[in-house]
């Protein structure tokens, strides 16, 4: 694999670590009526964090290590700023896979693509709505 590859999955890994640490504040604030669907995607992300691990050691590198803490993009003092960092999480989840993508092939590049559309899935149902390409940056 080439070191487009490595660098890609490092960033992968370093946004599920972000990911996880989010979903720590989502459920904290969630409320009981999404609480099992933030669960889900707590496990989910952990999950692809620990495969990510596993990958980048298969490309030959040394997983990044997680943060103690992650700086959130805005307060999140209740319930609806929760689903909307939910929605935020899962988008930047997809723009990383969609790099890991163009970057690797096989079997990675496979995992890569279904992190993708799971991330897109659940970005969608967080926020109510779609985009046409998900993981992919809006061109000015």
């Amino acid at each position: 694999m080439s070191e487009a590859a490595l660098e890609a999955a490092q960033a992968a890994l370093a946004a599920e670590h972000a990911a996880v640490y989010g979903y720590g504040v989502v459920g904290g604030r969630i409320g009981d009526a999404r609480a099992a669907e933030a669960t889900a995607a707590h496990a989910a992300h952990r999950a692809r964090r620990d495969a990510l691990a596993r990958a980048v050691r298969d490309l030959g590198g040394r997983p990044a290590a997680s943060a103690a803490a992650y700086a959130l993009p805005f307060p999140v003092p209740d319930a609806a700023a929760a689903v909307r960092l939910a929605a935020e999480l899962e988008d930047r989840v997809a723009g990383v896979y969609s790099d890991l993508v163009r970057a690797s092939s096989g079997p990675l590049r496979r995992e890569a693509a279904s992190a993708l559309r799971e991330a897109a899935v659940r970005a969608v149902r967080w926020r109510g709505s779609g985009v046409a390409f998900p993981g992919l940056a809006e061109r000015p």
